[in-house]
């Protein structure tokens, strides 16, 4: 603690747990973009709001950027602590704080992982639905800054539909409770909804109150093959029509050959050219009519083979296949894009696109996968050994650039889930105008006017 700016936040906080070895630098410093050398001040971690706020209060005294941090499982960079940040880890800060049976809300501190959420709902006879494969990982606090959506927001939406209040801590260290658990509340602007996705650009969420809902049905799995991306969309409007689909989920045979080489178990005997999980409600007559769309679709040329789930083991191993895909690819370090478009514009967006990648990067390994449900595809470039790490980047760069300009003309977003924090920065104009950006500028510089909150990230200040 030789840094006098933190020998006089440990006078101020002497309860505070501070660290500064250099492990822990790293450690907290960076998310799982791996693109950024973390450089961070010091790294603290509070156990109360309180002290969230007096550290806040601190670093403006002080002149210290803050980042707030979770569980960095972050794809774009959100969390990187770069130069000099005060890094603001919220662990230590991870119990619920209570369960209300009448409202079905459950609060909880920022630091929660996502599991333990899952795992506090089912102890109530209740789900928080929100799910992802970074569910041990990730925490609440984080999902709501990024608006997490994941593998059921088909079913059930993103993060922002289940947060009915929150707790934040601006950049002036002023505690705000916004929303308050009121199902209406039409006294004004509902500033909980400008917290949610703001990336920690306005402050440090620190508590929760989620909305938490009936278990759904038993459900049933179905990994289907399919020959061409002209299919997907088909057999999405073929199941949608004749089933309750709670995710559609798609993945190409790259994406198959890495999760197989990560330890999962091949599916059919046959390679095909791209994949779709489906998990729908799972009565009698369900079954009944997932065979029929099935053989329709068969009939029709669209799907080539399927397996339907007969136990809870197999289901959990069918959607292995998917949610394993991150995980797998993760030693490649690869270069992500991850976009959305309105559902109807999704053909001609994928058929675009296809063509523009294809063209673009020939002799990469480029993995596809998404929510063709909700309009969400993930594009994951990996890195060819012979080429560096600095090339590679300007590459994968220069040919975002032309996926943002179809963006544009498809009306879509260059960030679906994961967020802009440095990664998409540079083509946030591709998704908003000029006239929100500097909206979006001016809000922030009422909530953090000394633009210490996570500066950099999202946009950079005029």
């Amino acid at each position: 603690m030789t840094d006098p700016r933190l020998a006089a936040l440990s006078r101020s906080l002497p309860q505070l747990r501070l660290l500064t070895d250099a492990a822990d630098l790293e450690h907290y410093g960076r998310d799982w973009t791996r693109r950024w050398t973390p450089a961070p001040l010091a790294i603290a971690l509070p156990s109360t709001v309180e002290e969230v706020q007096s550290i806040v209060r601190w670093a403006r005294g002080s002149g210290v950027a803050i980042v707030p941090s979770g569980g960095r499982t972050g794809l774009s960079g959100g969390a990187v602590a770069a130069n000099g940040e005060l890094v603001l880890s919220l662990e230590r800060m991870n119990r619920a704080l209570g369960f209300d049976p009448v409202d079905r809300t459950l609060t909880v501190q920022a630091g929660m992982p996502l599991q333990a959420v899952h795992d506090a709902a089912r102890e109530h006879g209740l789900v928080y639905p929100v799910d992802f494969a970074a569910r041990g990982s990730c925490t609440i606090g984080g999902n709501i800054a990024t608006n997490a959506g994941g593998i059921r927001v088909i079913r059930y939406g993103n993060t922002r539909e289940w947060v009915a209040g929150l707790k934040l801590v601006d950049g002036r260290g002023e505690l705000l409770d916004l929303g308050r658990g009121l199902v209406k509340n039409s006294s004004g602007y509902d500033l909980r909804h400008l917290a949610v996705a703001s990336e920690g650009t306005l402050g440090i969420i620190v508590e929760a109150t989620l909305r938490l809902t009936d278990p759904p049905p038993p459900t049933s799995v179905m990994l289907l093959a399919l020959p061409d991306f002209d299919a997907l969309m088909r057999v999405f409007e073929t199941l949608r029509a004749k089933l309750r689909l709670e995710a559609f989920e798609f993945f190409t045979d790259r994406a198959l050959h890495h999760v197989l080489a990560h330890g999962a178990q091949k599916p059919f005997d046959e390679v095909h050219a791209y994949y779709v999980v489906v998990e729908f409600a799972a009565g009698e007559a369900e079954q009944g009519a997932a065979l029929s769309a099935f053989e329709y679709c068969l009939g029709e040329g669209w799907v080539l083979d399927g397996v339907i789930s007969q136990s809870d083991a197999q289901a959990a191993q069918l959607w292995r296949l998917r949610e394993g895909i991150t995980e797998a690819l993760a030693k490649h370090v690869p270069y992500k894009n991850d976009v959305s478009v309105r559902i109807s514009a999704m053909p001609a967006f994928l058929a675009e696109t296809q063509a523009l990648l294809g063209r673009e990067y020939p002799h990469f390994d480029v993995v596809w996968f998404g929510h063709i449900g909700d309009g969400n595809l993930h594009i994951n470039v990996l890195k060819p050994e012979a080429m560096t790490q600095a090339d590679f980047v300007a590459e994968c760069e220069r040919v975002t650039k032309l996926l943002a300009d179809a963006l544009q003309r498809h009306g879509g977003s260059i960030s679906a889930e994961h967020g802009i924090g440095l990664v998409k920065k540079p083509y946030l104009s591709s998704t908003r105008s000029a006239a929100e950006i500097a909206l979006m500028r001016g809000i922030r510089r009422v909530l953090d006017p000394d633009g210490l909150m996570n500066p950099g990230k999202l946009f950079d200040e005029p």
